[in-house]
């Protein structure tokens, strides 16, 4: 049973836990976002293996070069992490108990809403990334910190440049948030309902590792094409590489081939993976703590 409070007490506490949790997990996976995005953004056709990119990065730029666009992804997810959790546990108490489809349908119009509101942050970690890339080619950056990047972008493109690429943003999130919120919430019911284990971290982890292979296989061609599309900056001088995200699409298949839809691919499963298991674990046992009941 939830502790004492309001319901908008309750949804504070909710808002604030998932915030911290969400910092903790971006913070402990981030360098593998930096390997992934840097694979994304490759137009070679030629596998680069992870452990080539991180060697470089690490190589060209020390440690620090692997928290490249750490700022805009924790300024992200103090968006993003606690509309869509407390969205979807809002939404999902409409559907029927064991429908998936309606938890999957919860799941992703919870990414949606908070995708639209976190894509400016979400442009500026990935520009921020890819000029780590710029640097170790001995070329200047872009940007010189989240402000300069949001006032340059704002110069440049206008407001509207703060949500270039949001279209196929909000698809990955909408195929993100179906995998993971709705199979993470059907897995450890599972698992809990055939008495695998109880509602304890051996659940949530079992469930998170699920979740996360789930969200990985949907939404890796939609964070492909957006990470190119928010990539590309917009200037008097420079030329759209992609005129919109179906245009990428066509493009990378056709240039690169179908495979490309999904690289980075692990560096993306092993990112969600251990992103999801200190999240949820961290989430759930904060809930614990505040005298919430289980998600």
């Amino acid at each position: 049973m939830e502790g004492g409070g309001t319901p908008k007490e309750k949804a504070s506490v909710k808002i604030g836990l998932t915030s911290v949790s969400a910092m903790v997990a971006e913070c402990t996976t981030f360098p593998i976002d930096i390997i992934k995005t840097r694979l994304q953004l490759s137009s070679s056709s030629s596998s680069s293996s992870s452990i080539r990119v991180a060697s470089q990065i690490f190589r060209n730029q020390g440690l620090l070069g692997l928290y490249q666009g750490l700022s805009p992804a924790i300024l992200r997810h103090l968006f993003y992490t606690p509309i869509r959790i407390v969205a979807y546990e809002h939404l999902r108490t409409v559907v029927p108990a064991d429908s998936l489809s309606g938890k999957a349908f919860a799941g992703g119009l919870s990414g949606v809403l908070a995708q639209v509101v976190a894509s400016p942050a979400d442009l500026v970690k990935v520009r921020m990334q890819a000029d780590g890339r710029l640097a170790s080619q001995g070329l200047s950056p872009r940007y010189k910190g989240i402000t300069d990047a949001f006032t340059k972008i704002v110069q440049t493109e206008g407001y509207r440049g703060l949500w270039r690429g949001v279209f196929p943003n909000v698809q990955r999130a909408f195929l993100v948030n179906m995998g993971e919120l709705a199979c993470y919430d059907q897995a450890k019911r599972f698992i809990i309902g055939t008495q695998v284990c109880d509602d304890n971290i051996y659940a949530h982890t079992l469930a998170s590792i699920m979740s996360g292979l789930s969200a990985t296989t949907l939404s890796c061609p939609a964070d492909v094409v957006k990470t190119r599309m928010m990539n590309q900056a917009v200037g008097k001088e420079t030329e759209l590489i992609y005129r919109n995200s179906f245009d990428c699409l066509v493009k990378t298949v056709r240039l690169e081939g179908a495979k490309a839809l999904w690289k980075g691919f692990f560096p993306t499963w092993a990112r969600l993976g251990p992103w999801q298991f200190v999240f949820w674990v961290s989430y759930e046992k904060f809930r614990h703590l505040a005298g919430l009941s289980s998600f």
